[in-house]
C-alpha cells in the first residue's frame, strides 16, 4: 500500500489527529497566555477551567453567533445546512466521519478566508448582548465567581473560535479563554487553522500546555464539562465537576464520585437539551473556524 493510499484509507489519520490536538491546545494555551499573563493572583497556582456550550451558557454558543450573523445576512440557510448536517451525525450518533469531519472544516475555513479580524469581533460583541447574555446559567457563572473569590484564575475552554469565546470570558468577568484558533496575517484570516479545533483530546492538550506556562498544579485545579467528549480535560485535575451532564458523563462520574450540578428542570428539559445540543452544536465545527463571515453573494 503507497503512502496516498493509506492516507485515503485513514492508516495515518490517529498520528494525524493527536498532532492536531495538540498543536491546537498549544496555539490556544498561547493566546490564553498573552491576554492574562500581567494579572498575578492571590492564589497562583489553582485555576478553574470550564467548558461554555450547555455548561456556562444554554445552548451552543456557535449557534447563537450563527443565527445573529445570519439575520445580518452574511451566509445563506443553504450554505450552513450542509455543513452543519456533517456536524450534528457526529453529535447525535457518535461516528466521527472523517471525510464529514473534513468537508466540513474546508467549507469553515472558505467562509472566513479574506476577511479580518475585527469584523468577527464586532458582530461578536453585538451577538453576545442580543443571544448570549441571557443564557449564561446563574448556578455556573456563581461557580466561576466562587473560584474567582479564592483569588484562583478562571478560563473558558471551548471549540468556538477564540475571539468569541474571548468576548464571552471577558463579559463575565473571567481571566481569558481558551478556543479553537485560526491563523491571520496582518489581521486578515488566511483560511487556515492553527492544528484543529479545540475539542476532545485538543482540551486537554490546551490545559496541559497553559498549566506549565502558567505555573499551575493540576491537582488543586477544577474542571466543568456537560460532555462526556471532555473526558480528557476533566481528567487532568483533582476536582472534576460535571454540569447538566449528558447521560454518559453522568454514569462516569458517578462511578468516579465526581461532583454533579444540573440546572435545568426535569426529565424532558434534559433530554431537550441533549438534542439542543446536539443540533446546535452542529454549528461548531462549521463556525468554530469563523464560519459564516462570507457576505451573501447578491
Amino acid at each position: 500500500m503507497n503512502a496516498a493510499r493509506a492516507r485515503k484509507r485513514g492508516a495515518f489519520r490517529p498520528v494525524d489527529l493527536q498532532a492536531r490536538s495538540v498543536l491546537a491546545g498549544e496555539a490556544a494555551a498561547a493566546v490564553a497566555e498573552v491576554e492574562t499573563s500581567l494579572a498575578i493572583p492571590p492564589d497562583p497556582t489553582a485555576a478553574a477551567f470550564f467548558d461554555v456550550d450547555n455548561t456556562v451558557m444554554q445552548g451552543a454558543s456557535i449557534f447563537h453567533l450563527a443565527k445573529g450573523l445570519h439575520r445580518r445576512h452574511f451566509f445563506t440557510t443553504r450554505e450552513i445546512l450542509g455543513a452543519a448536517w456533517k456536524q450534528a451525525y457526529f453529535r447525535l450518533f457518535g461516528v466521527e466521519d472523517p471525510d464529514h469531519v473534513a468537508e466540513a472544516r474546508t467549507s469553515a475555513l472558505a467562509f472566513i478566508k479574506g476577511h479580518r479580524v475585527s469584523e468577527l469581533e464586532e458582530l461578536g460583541e453585538e451577538i453576545f448582548d442580543e443571544a448570549m447574555a441571557h443564557r449564561i446559567w446563574p448556578g455556573t457563572r456563581a461557580l466561576a465567581q466562587m473560584h474567582l473569590d479564592q483569588g484562583q484564575r478562571v478560563w473558558l475552554v471551548t471549540a468556538a473560535p477564540i475571539e468569541i469565546a474571548t468576548i464571552i470570558a471577558r463579559r463575565l468577568g473571567l481571566t481569558g479563554a481558551l478556543g479553537t484558533v485560526s491563523e491571520h496575517e496582518n489581521g486578515v484570516y488566511t483560511g487556515r487553522l492553527v492544528g484543529d479545533m479545540l475539542h476532545g483530546p485538543a482540551k486537554g492538550e490546551a490545559v496541559k500546555a497553559l498549566a506549565e506556562r502558567e505555573g499551575l498544579d493540576l491537582d488543586r485545579c477544577s474542571a466543568y464539562s456537560d460532555s462526556y467528549n471532555d473526558l480528557p480535560m476533566l481528567s487532568l485535575v483533582g476536582d472534576p465537576c460535571v454540569i447538566n451532564p449528558d447521560a454518559k458523563l453522568r454514569d462516569h462520574a458517578k462511578a468516579n464520585g465526581w461532583r454533579i450540578r444540573d440546572y435545568r428542570t426535569g426529565r424532558k428539559a434534559a433530554r431537550a437539551g441533549l438534542l439542543a445540543a446536539g443540533l446546535a452544536g452542529a454549528a461548531t465545527g462549521t463556525v468554530a473556524a469563523g464560519v459564516a463571515i462570507r457576505r451573501r453573494v447578491r
